[in-house]
């Protein structure tokens, strides 16, 4: 019944039946756990309410977890749970070990065309690094710890999440990705979906000019930025193409006193005018990135408290992508949830979740650590 109703927690070849290879109780939970046989592999089925290697009860340690999704530092949880601090590292670092595309989204169809993708910066040992990270239908489903943000290491980094898309559906291709215009970026999803639409950030273009100029050049700010905001809500690429013609033309006029560093900005809006305008040829496209920057704030606060990275990079990646899968399943604020209906992230891009426990959810869509092609490769 389960296996009909939720395949894509299940090895696809159970469907030509299994045999029980053994049971056995473990030592630590005294639970029943079952050995199973899938077309020569072995599998261990063991009950949603028990975390991973039987390190503990669900119900025990669903609420210190929750709360690292506010970065509570793993001592305070260890003073108010008990236990010993590096109890709920691990635990935490056995989340990160999930697919993050493959646990939040369970259906080649709800994977999305239109991403978002940044760079985070931060240390890890002191040394600067960076956290390529890509979200789409506002859930983290890629964050991978790059040591440059050369468009070498970008591309592995990014590639993590092309992996882990294809495992879900293999001819994958989204139509588009909004970016910062880091040329690095641009051509790291370039090479990794030849056929995507790489779109430049409009918001970054304002940003730019309110840095600049919001309290140095006040009046010109605020008619740099009403005439940019007119170009934005542009309702067609001809349309917006005309007003960025002008907006340009206003700032060239040596009457109008343009300072240099809004003209410049401007000017590069100007020059770099098809990767904007083609977002009207996607319905749906991000025109700004609002919805990774909102996510990536988040990340900022949970960084900053951590202290940044202070192991190696294999455990940076388990940190960073156990956070992420803890934003896209813990609940939201109960006023979200009041308004818009959905528990979680999940829930939201899903339309339905497999139990009401939030951490039980979790483990239950990283069966197969999220994949369905075999047992999971360790990071």
């Amino acid at each position: 019944m389960v296996i009909k109703e939720h395949p894509n927690i299940f090895p696809p070849e159970i469907a030509c039946g299994y045999t029980m290879k053994e049971i056995r109780v473990s030592k630590k939970l005294k639970l029943k756990i079952r050995r199973i046989v899938i077309a020569g592999v072995s599998y261990t089925i063991r009950p949603s309410f028990a975390m991973p290697y039987m390190t503990g009860f669900v119900k025990d340690v669903e609420k210190p977890l929750f709360l690292r999704k506010f970065a509570v530092p793993f001592w305070a949880l260890s003073h108010c749970f008990g236990k010993n601090p590096m109890y709920w590292y691990r635990l935490e670092a056995t989340i990160g070990r999930y697919s993050l595309v493959g646990t939040t989204i369970k259906s080649p169809e709800k994977l999305p065309q239109h991403l978002s993708a940044d760079e985070k910066h931060t240390r890890l040992l002191g040394e600067k690094t960076y956290i390529a990270t890509t979200v789409g239908n506002n859930c983290i489903l890629g964050a991978s710890v790059s040591e440059t943000a050369s468009g070498k290491d970008l591309q592995k980094a990014y590639g993590v999440f092309k992996e882990e898309a294809e495992c879900i559906n293999p001819e994958y291709q989204p139509d588009t990705v909004n970016t910062d215009g880091w040329r690095s970026t641009q051509k790291a999803w370039k090479k990794l979906f030849p056929k995507i639409a790489v779109l430049s950030c409009f918001l970054h273009i304002f940003i730019g000019i309110r840095d600049r100029s919001r309290k140095k050049y006040k009046e010109h700010f605020l008619d740099a930025a009403t005439r940019l905001w007119d170009c934005f809500r542009a309702e067609s690429k001809r349309s917006f193409s005309q007003r960025v013609r002008r907006l340009s033309e206003w700032c060239r006029n040596t009457e109008n006193e343009v300072p240099d560093v809004i003209s410049v900005k401007i000017k590069k809006l100007r020059d770099n005018l098809p990767q904007f305008s083609q977002a009207y040829d996607f319905p749906g496209a991000h025109r700004t990135s609002n919805m990774v920057d909102r996510l990536m704030q988040r990340m900022d606060r949970h960084l900053f408290s951590t202290k940044y990275f202070h192991g190696t990079m294999k455990s940076a990646n388990l940190s960073i992508r156990a956070w992420a899968l803890i934003q896209n399943f813990a609940p939201l604020n109960p006023w979200t949830v009041k308004h818009k209906g959905h528990v979680s992230s999940f829930e939201r891009i899903n339309g339905f979740q497999y139990h009401e426990n939030w951490l039980q959810n979790l483990l239950i869509s990283g069966s197969l650590g999220g994949l369905r092609t075999g047992p999971p490769n360790p990071l």
